[in-house]
């Protein structure tokens, strides 16, 4: 059976599994407001297209072969107390109680969040929990941070979308058809999708926080579902593209978007469901791929990824897992929660994972060495932020409310 077939058959099994679910949870358990200001609608753009990599020759970098041995046994430890061959963090405390929406960490090393039961945005300092803003938020359908700012884009289940910004108070309203945001580095601006009625309308765009200097980077007409608007901290790329030049039924290679129509090299991946996340500095790209050589799981990969090293020390991890469930603690060190167990089609379809247990990893990326970090019980990772002022690790939980810090 090859590759195609096998994915077709798992993702047909996966939907029926997931509507049985569903339909379970239905029967279980069978027995908005309007937001702060409705956006203004833009205008229009020019037609056009995505380009795609047409005729040029595939790239022939090959990735590195997956390590040997898999990762080291971890384990539920007494806090504070690690097994030998452990990574021993301090005791994990629970930093606030409430229903942790959205988590985000900024610059500062605190957390900011949305707490479903009150509408409120809150940061986490120094382990009290306080308002970002008076400001009630209803309905919260999404929300989008700045990094080193408390800013954030936030959505509405009416397609409605504002900037907030928590610092000045103040708002502006975005288009309706605008989607997939992206801040830049500094804060002062977001890419996004324009997804207008026709393909001739739909463009990769980019705008200032005030929603003025409106600037049209790249057409999307059909291909808008194969963009993924990621803004890199080096500012050279402002989105990822799955145009890339055909190499088989798992392999693709995922074009880098810049500001300027730049010819970036393509990035070559060994797999499908390319979830990306960028180093601090931007030089380097972690991602996770599926393939029928993972029997569909996640896996994770680093490779190079500015200016003409693309592409370059290209090599799996070992791992499987997603890139979001990962954060770098600086360009050669990353904390990944790992899943205890992964079912087959998990890559395709993470909701069959979604209540399996995590083991948490420090991973040296220069030696390849995974170390189990000590947990006291058992959590779910839903969000991961490391703070390298003060060598801590902050964690939301999808199976309890609240926000968790661990202390290394």
């Amino acid at each position: 059976m090859n590759s195609t077939l096998k994915r077709i058959l798992l993702i047909l099994g996966l939907t029926i599994v997931t509507a049985l679910i569903g339909f379970g949870l239905y029967l279980a358990f069978k027995k908005a407001q309007v937001p702060l200001a409705p956006p203004s609608t833009g205008p229009a753009a020019p037609g056009g297209q995505l380009p795609t990599a047409g005729g040029r020759p595939a790239p022939g970098a090959e990735g590195q072969p997956t390590p040997a041995g898999g990762l080291p046994t971890a384990a539920v430890t007494t806090p504070g107390v690690a097994a030998p061959g452990y990574y021993r963090p301090e005791p994990i405390t629970k930093i606030t109680t409430d229903q942790t929406l959205y988590a985000s960490m900024n610059e500062g090393g605190n957390l900011r969040y949305n707490n479903a039961a009150d509408g409120k945005f809150y940061t986490v300092k120094d382990g009290v929990a306080t308002p970002l803003s008076d400001q009630v938020f209803y309905n919260v359908k999404n929300v989008t941070w700045a990094k080193n700012k408390d800013k954030a884009v936030i959505e509405y289940p009416d397609s409605s979308k504002i900037v907030y910004n928590f610092e000045t108070k103040k708002q502006i309203s975005l288009p309706k058809h605008w989607e997939d945001f992206s801040f830049s580095n500094d804060g002062n601006e977001i890419a996004a999708k324009s997804i207008g009625l026709a393909p001739e309308n739909r463009w990769l765009v980019t705008t200032q926080d005030d929603g003025t200097g409106t600037k049209l980077i790249e057409p999307l007409g059909d291909n808008a579902d194969k963009v993924i608007v990621d803004w890199s901290p080096s500012r050279q790329t402002v989105a990822f593209s799955n145009t890339g030049y055909p190499l088989g039924a798992d392999r693709r290679e995922i074009l880098l978007i810049g500001l300027n129509h730049e010819n970036f090299k393509g990035l070559v991946v060994e797999g499908l469901d390319f979830q990306p996340q960028w180093s601090p500095n931007g030089q380097q790209l972690l991602y996770s791929v599926d393939s029928a050589r993972s029997d569909f799981k996640p896996e994770l990969w680093v490779a190079n990824a500015y200016g003409d090293a693309i592409g370059s020390n290209r090599q799996t991890l070992g791992i499987n897992t997603w890139a979001k469930k990962c954060a770098f603690a600086d360009e050669s060190t990353l904390f990944c929660a790992v899943p205890r167990n992964l079912p087959t089609g998990a890559g395709m379809s993470p909701a069959v994972a979604a209540d399996e247990p995590d083991d948490l990893y420090k991973i040296d990326l220069k030696t390849g060495l995974k170390t189990p970090v000590a947990l006291d019980q058992d959590y779910t990772f839903d969000s991961i932020s490391y703070d390298a002022t003060k060598n801590k690790i902050l964690f939301t939980d999808h199976r309890q409310t609240g926000a968790f810090q661990v202390n290394l």
